[in-house]
């Protein structure tokens, strides 16, 4: 749908490009099982800071411009490698780090037992936040669920302000209309 509305050739390329491997059209190197990129597919880079320097060049100067924030994203395949990146992004960031962290005890005292507080904080559930959920001012953060529906949608990214925008106090993130 982006590549249609931008008129951008080099999206429309890397569109079908997606599209060939994911319909089964690439070649398959027989010794390895592997399947071998065309040379223009991606640009490959070697470690995490590479990839974080790459895409998010230049962040201390830039991070509250959320026209540039809006243009770059790094997905990855596991939540773990999603929460390292993020925690080395937001330390390039020059704010002051705000922790919110998960309510964790049971309601019944009996299976306090079977629950440890470590066991409960140590839980990674896709679709919600870590038990130690760390932000700073100019943070990029998904709207996973909202109570005021009319408003915004879930899944809508957002970026958190010191401003009339997005506050954060001590249990609360909040937005202000």
């Amino acid at each position: 749908m982006r590549v249609a509305l931008l008129n951008d050739t080099s999206a429309e390329d890397f569109s079908e490009q997606l599209l060939t491997i994911v319909n089964g059209q690439v070649p398959v190197d027989e010794s390895s099982g592997l399947i071998s990129f065309p040379n223009n597919f991606c640009n490959f880079v070697s470690s995490k800071d590479e990839l974080i320097n790459n895409v998010f060049k230049d962040i201390i100067c830039n991070y509250k411009n959320n026209e540039w924030l809006s243009e770059r994203a790094i997905l990855a395949a596991k939540n773990k490698d999603v929460d390292d990146l993020n925690y080395i992004i937001q330390n390039k960031i020059i704010e002051t780090m705000h922790s919110f962290k998960s309510i964790d005890c049971v309601t019944n005292e009996d299976e306090a037992t079977n629950y440890p507080i470590e066991f409960l904080n140590s839980l990674d559930v896709p679709g919600l936040p870590l038990h130690n959920l760390r932000l700073k001012v100019g943070s990029v953060v998904i709207m996973l669920r909202n109570i005021n529906q009319p408003k915004l949608c879930n899944g809508t990214r957002l970026v958190v302000r010191n401003t009339t925008m997005m506050e954060l106090m001590n249990n609360v993130i909040t937005r202000r209309y």
